[in-house]
């Protein structure tokens, strides 16, 4: 195996850890805006949990970071919650789910 061979093996290796690391901090921040957004519904329990795990598997693999927000603002658009506050919180989740993504791996 020459050096190039091995320097596009861990170009390659960094990539898949890279994509993998984003997919779970995006399901987890998912999760977590879906258990706040939840909670300004009124719902809770099997409820609550039901609203947040839906926001993460409903169309996993194509959902962008726009259709999560504008999901979750028209949900909460009724109660007053505007679209901004709803990035906000979406902001602070990616954060916070990053932030335990990193103290797992400790």
């Amino acid at each position: 195996m020459t050096t190039f061979d091995k320097r596009e093996q861990g170009f390659e290796a960094k990539f898949a850890h890279d994509e993998e690391l984003m997919f779970k901090v995006t399901a987890r921040s998912n999760k977590l805006l879906g258990l706040w957004a939840a909670s300004q519904l009124g719902l809770s329990g099997d409820a609550a949990a039901s609203y947040a795990a839906a926001l993460v598997t409903e169309h996993l693999e194509s959902r962008t970071i726009d259709e999560v927000l504008d999901k979750v603002s028209g949900d909460l658009a009724g109660k007053g919650v505007a679209r901004e506050q709803v990035a906000q919180k979406l902001q602070e989740c990616l954060h916070q789910a990053m932030q335990q993504l990193e103290a797992k791996k400790e």
